[in-house]
């Protein structure tokens, strides 16, 4: 009988086989990387003959009219708590079952740690001074000082309290709002609670640290991103469709604002001639957020764990269309 074959996807890096043991695995498995996105079409083409697909956290959507068309795919890992951008009706319909990860205590704030180097980034003009010494220049800019600065945040949750002391440190002040953020939570961070518009009006750097929802896409469009100062920046390390990206595309065009910092795309990998990738006021990264050793380790090596259970007949961490995210677990 044939082996169980089971692809790695989006392993960009190549990463996975390094970072966790998965000898236990090909014993029993043919297992094959793929280092490169795959679009639905292809991806179809690409993984009809596998038996398990394992995803590093949304890198890859999986709809519904995919998993039509992946004939042998029995088994899903996923890493962290949850996914967004998985079919579960769909999976269960055609009997896939799906494994997750619990989210790790280890590399957890990366994510708010690439916003700093981004504001830093933003806020000495970093990327273009540095380009600037490779061709032989010499300083071009003038930067601005953190200190005296308003940080903005739009979300005091997990990764956003995390900014918030270090903004401190910077001697910066800081306001935040969230649809569901009270005085008492921001008080306890000496921080100041305050309206969206007027969050976006005084800021001098808003960063964003919302979960995806419905509630919460495009919660910064043309309005909010007219009410910042021309010399304001923005960035996004959270979800790319919290922000409208026409407006945004069309704020940056027109120097509304100074500029901004994004990790996160509408369509990821963004495609190769977006517009945001020509803008001279635009700090653009891959995404990433999450992406360090020390988070990856834990969640390949749980997704090991899942693969063995699974060929086992006895799948851990079971995600549901009832239950689409491991119970009390939150990514952001």
């Amino acid at each position: 009988m044939d082996k169980p074959r089971v692809a790695i996807l989006d392993d960009y890096q190549n990463l996975a086989l390094q970072l966790a043991d998965w000898d236990a695995v090909r014993e029993r498995c043919d297992v094959v990387v793929f280092d490169e996105h795959l679009p639905e079409d292809e991806a179809a083409r690409a993984l009809r003959d596998f038996d398990a697909i394992c995803l590093t956290r949304e890198r890859m959507a999986l709809p519904g009219t995919l998993l039509e068309r992946l004939p042998r795919l029995k088994f899903i890992a996923v890493t962290g708590p949850h996914n967004r951008t998985l079919d579960f009706d769909a999976a269960g319909r055609l009997g896939i079952t799906v494994s997750c990860t619990r989210r790790s205590a280890a590399g957890q704030f990366a994510t708010a740690e690439l916003a700093w180097g981004l504001i830093l980034a933003l806020a000495r003009n970093i990327p273009g001074e540095a380009e600037n010494m490779r061709q032989g220049g010499w300083q071009r800019t003038v930067g601005m000082s953190l200190a005296t600065r308003t940080l903005g945040l739009v979300g005091l949750g997990r990764l956003g309290s995390h900014m918030a002391p270090v903004a401190h440190a910077f001697g910066m002040k800081v306001i935040a709002w969230s649809q569901n953020l009270t005085e008492e939570t921001a008080r306890a961070l000496n921080v100041a609670r305050v309206e969206k518009e007027e969050l976006f009006r005084r800021s001098d750097f808003v960063s964003l640290h919302l979960v995806l929802s419905e509630r919460t896409r495009h919660i910064v469009g043309a309005r909010e991103l007219g009410c910042m100062k021309t010399t304001a920046f923005l960035v996004n390390t959270a979800r790319g469709a919290l922000v409208d990206r026409e407006a945004l595309v069309e704020a940056l065009r027109r120097r509304r604002i100074a500029g901004a910092a994004l990790d996160t795309f509408d369509v990821e990998p963004l495609p190769r001639h977006d517009p945001l990738r020509a803008m001279d006021n635009v700090i653009l990264t891959p995404h990433l957020g999450y992406t360090v050793r020390e988070l990856l380790a834990p969640f390949y090596a749980a997704t090991v764990e899942n693969v063995m259970a699974w060929l086992d007949g006895k799948p851990l961490r079971v995600l549901t269309a009832e239950q689409p995210r491991l119970s009390g677990q939150v990514v952001e």
